[in-house]
């Protein structure tokens, strides 16, 4: 859960939601998804800067366990065929990869829609 809220602190920080918004719209739909997506990334952006939010690692650690487990075992699933010695090397890892981070803000994603 911590890498987790790591990698939506760096995004949140590095205001990153219409690139995210635009890989996810861009998976999803083509071209005119990833428009959509950054759209949506865009107006995601603002509407946290306004104050009606809670911070997403917030809402991670908040989760029922069930979710938690969930999300932790999608996670794993991606992480799996890392290696790694304790958290921090894991954290490492993750932060120096772009593809990682995307990967696992997808499963974030489909955790807190569903």
């Amino acid at each position: 859960m911590k890498l987790l809220c790591c990698i939506t602190e760096e995004r949140e920080k590095g205001s990153l939601k219409p690139v995210v918004g635009r890989m996810i719209g861009g998976l999803v739909g083509g071209p005119p998804g990833a428009a959509v997506g950054e759209a949506v990334g865009g107006l995601l952006g603002t509407w946290m800067i306004s104050g009606q939010f809670k911070p997403i690692p917030q809402i991670i650690m908040e989760l029922p366990p069930d979710k938690k487990q969930k999300l932790y075992k999608e996670a794993m699933a991606i992480l799996k065929h890392l290696k790694w010695r304790d958290t921090e090397d894991l954290t490492t890892l993750v932060m120096g990869s772009e593809d990682l981070k995307m990967q696992l803000l997808a499963v974030l994603e489909k955790c807190l829609k569903g």
